[in-house]
């Protein structure tokens, strides 16, 4: 899988019939996203429960499908925006993974200092 930061991710915040595969989760992000699923960015899915994510993307010579299941947990989706896709930065996507509320958590801001003579 890929996962390298420079690459865009992007949630689909509502949920998504489970039963749909590559094709039919290509014209969600072409249609609803309005995306090229053919661009080099992640593209996250989830479903009714919120306990299955799946993960699309393309690799310059295919679409690639990941899929997760949780057995007795949930992912923590956001529920407070109004936008129907968000986009993700690779932490806020590893915090998805690992069952954090993105909506809670905030990194600590980057400080710059110029050294003084």
């Amino acid at each position: 899988m890929i996962c390298w930061p420079e690459i865009p991710m992007h949630l689909h915040r509502e949920p998504v019939d489970f039963r749909k595969s590559i094709n039919g989760l290509v014209v969600i992000v072409e249609a609803n996203m309005n995306r090229s699923a053919f661009e080099p960015a992640l593209y996250i899915f989830g479903n009714q429960q919120r306990n299955k994510i799946k993960i699309l993307y393309w690799d310059s010579t295919g679409f690639c499908l990941w899929y997760k299941r949780l057995e007795q947990d949930k992912f923590k989706w956001p529920r407070q925006k109004s936008d129907s896709v968000i986009d993700l930065s690779h932490e806020q996507f590893l915090w998805l993974l690992r069952g954090l509320d993105l909506e809670k958590l905030t990194p600590h801001t980057a400080k710059n200092y110029a050294q003084s003579h």
